[in-house]
């Protein structure tokens, strides 16, 4: 019996241990696009004082980055559904490499903003395509897991960003924290190209016609929209109202137009389906939600505890480091309890968290903050993890490119949203706590109401993602019932 056992556990490895690297590769290139997004903040400074430039042209070289995800990251996904995602994902990696190449060696500013813009589309394929690529590494019962692993992969590329880019800004110069994504791109190429399966298991008999017009007004779009959020530093002028005006008269030209083409970029008709458009909506309104413990916490630990800048990072670093832990545990709950139990689950934690940020107890120090956001990214990894599950479980083999790409998209669109409306919400709640004290100084009072307004915001927001899961998780059990 045991030679028998020790034969088995030899002869069976071959396939385990191939979809192990595959699973390794796809890690990798969710720690590249993560980390591409949260080290290039850290070095603006430096950037300022090498190119003599203003804040407003070295802030491009972060929005450069986003931008291009932004508005390609759905047209990644079609292109991958039609060309196969396997060559269009080894492109983005090599793209992504060769761009870093090119940011680390720009002469000038605006050819580094070129660079990012570049990178960012190698990003936007590497973004599209590891979600899509799971269903093709692990088989449906470990699905979750490896959306836990990959979502501990963007935590850690998150956290990594800003402490690794500020220790080699410091040692080596701005340079190298583009020059730093040339070997880890190079090996996630080199284990990509030897591990990923060659075709996918379902391939396309139909590829259709890529819609370029489609693809063109889409990004031009985004582009609006993202712009309009971004654009003032928090002043919503003229120009911010035209561009969400433009923006909104694109989609509907956008929408007008997928229905009269042969092969749109997006299929309308799938959004009938009250799953996937309630995931879909659900990630955009969780991102905008996280994106004010980004915003907003930072004011509250430095005005309202009082605490330095050595501490404030310190104690913003709990949020990323639970994700990231969380992230794991929530793969492995999601395959033995279900998705969508999970994604209540993950969003009744995430409401209740933000609520406890919304009672900001300065009195508690740092507890007022550390465990409500404990508990906060603990909801937060829990619904990631099952709702992306879910999602790239229940389509076909041949949209997981374009549907991958929309589920990063509402994410990213929630995050450029929750900047501008979190930022908002907290601005004009702390400016009703400073008359009396001059409009430029933010008293502890001011920061911590600030802060109660912001988060009881943001638990609204919070309660309607739990009705849309609700509503969604009735929904696959009638479906299941009927199945059955």
């Amino acid at each position: 019996m045991a030679i028998a056992e020790q034969n088995r556990r030899v002869s069976a490895p071959p396939q385990v241990q191939s979809d192990r690297w595959a699973l390794a590769s796809l890690s990798l290139a969710t720690l590249l696009s993560s980390l591409g997004t949260s080290i290039a903040s850290v070095g603006l400074p430096a950037l300022m004082q090498n190119f003599g430039a203003s804040f407003q042209s070295v802030q491009w070289v972060v929005l450069a980055y986003l931008l291009a995800i932004t508005t390609l990251i759905v047209s990644a996904g079609r292109l991958a559904d039609i060309f196969g995602r396997r060559p269009l994902l080894l492109g983005g990696i090599a793209l992504f490499t060769l761009a870093s190449v090119l940011c680390g060696l720009a002469p000038t500013l605006w050819l580094l903003i070129a660079a990012r813009a570049v990178q960012g589309l190698g990003a936007a394929l590497m973004m599209a395509l590891t979600l899509a690529f799971v269903a093709e590494t692990v088989s449906k019962a470990k699905t979750g897991s490896a959306m836990g692993l990959l979502g501990a992969m963007s935590a850690i590329g998150t956290t990594l960003g800003p402490s690794l880019g500020g220790i080699l800004i410091a040692s080596l110069g701005w340079r190298s924290i583009f020059l730093v994504n040339v070997p880890l791109g190079v090996l996630t190429l080199a284990l990509a190209y030897r591990a990923l399966p060659a075709r996918s298991k379902a391939a396309q008999t139909d590829r259709g016609k890529f819609d370029a017009v489609g693809t063109a007004l889409l990004a031009l779009t985004l582009a609006a929209y993202a712009l309009a959020m971004t654009l003032g530093r928090g002043d919503f002028g003229a120009l911010n109202l035209g561009l969400l005006i433009a923006a909104g008269i694109g989609v509907i030209l956008f929408a007008a137009g997928q229905a009269k083409v042969k092969n749109p970029l997006i299929q309308f008709a799938g959004f009938r389906d009250l799953q996937l458009s309630a995931s879909l909506a659900m990630s955009l309104i969780v991102a905008t939600v996280m994106m004010a413990t980004l915003v907003v916490a930072p004011f509250y630990l430095s005005r309202a505890l009082g605490l330095d800048a050595a501490m404030v990072g310190v104690v913003l670093s709990t949020g990323p480091l639970v994700s990231t832990l969380a992230a794991l545990l929530a793969g492995r709950l999601t395959d033995r309890f279900g998705a969508h139990r999970m994604m209540v689950a993950g969003l009744l934690c995430l409401a209740t968290g933000t609520f406890l940020l919304s009672l900001a107890m300065t009195k508690l120090g740092i507890a007022s903050y550390v465990v409500p956001i404990t508990v906060t990214c603990i909801g937060y990894a829990l619904f990631q993890t099952s709702n992306n599950a879910a999602v790239m479980t229940g389509v076909g083999a041949g949209e997981r490119g374009v549907v991958s790409g929309l589920l990063n998209l509402s994410r990213n669109l929630g995050l450029i949203t929750g900047a501008s409306l979190m930022g908002a919400v907290f601005a004009i709640a702390s400016a009703e706590e400073r008359q009396g004290i001059g409009q430029d100084i933010l008293s502890s009072e001011a920061a911590a109401h600030g802060m109660q307004v912001t988060f009881q915001t943001a638990t609204a927001l919070a309660l309607v993602a739990l009705f849309l899961a609700l509503l969604s998780a009735r929904a696959a059990g009638r479906a299941e019932s009927r199945v059955s």
